[in-house]
């Protein structure tokens, strides 16, 4: 299982890859692999400003459904494509490359100092063995 120690972590299991003041958001690896394969991701919330914590969309498995939470507060400005049902229609890539291929949305920040609440790789890696 993979912990990149260039992220950062939520105890929801969303990590954050921050380039400049836009954030990459996706699912953790363990989140993946506890969920199983994926076979939808719904994000309606493009173009809409939601604070940290709020609901963005959610992930669907085969046997479960699970929400998908903002780590950070800002305006979603892009929903991954290729997991979009209306264009690639690849949620496999969650799954397949959580960290790469499979980031779910993007994020222009508006409180940049919310980074400093999450975890980084160490302390997400204690997390989920509790």
């Amino acid at each position: 299982m993979e912990f990149p120690s260039n992220l950062k972590y939520t105890s929801e299991h969303e990590w954050v890859r921050v380039e400049d003041n836009i954030a990459f958001v996706g699912i953790t690896d363990f989140a993946q692999s506890e969920l199983g394969e994926l076979v939808y991701v719904e994000v309606e919330t493009v173009d809409e400003t939601l604070a940290k914590d709020e609901i963005f969309g959610t992930v669907e498995a085969v046997k479960t459904t699970s929400d998908l939470y903002m780590p950070l507060s800002g305006k979603i400005i892009a929903f991954n494509p290729k997991l979009n049902e209306d264009e690639g229609d690849e949620p496999t890539l969650i799954n397949e490359s959580p960290y790469e291929d499979g980031w779910i949305i993007q994020i222009e920040m508006t409180n940049a100092s919310e980074l400093e609440g999450l975890m980084d790789a160490e302390a997400y890696q204690e997390e989920i063995k509790n």
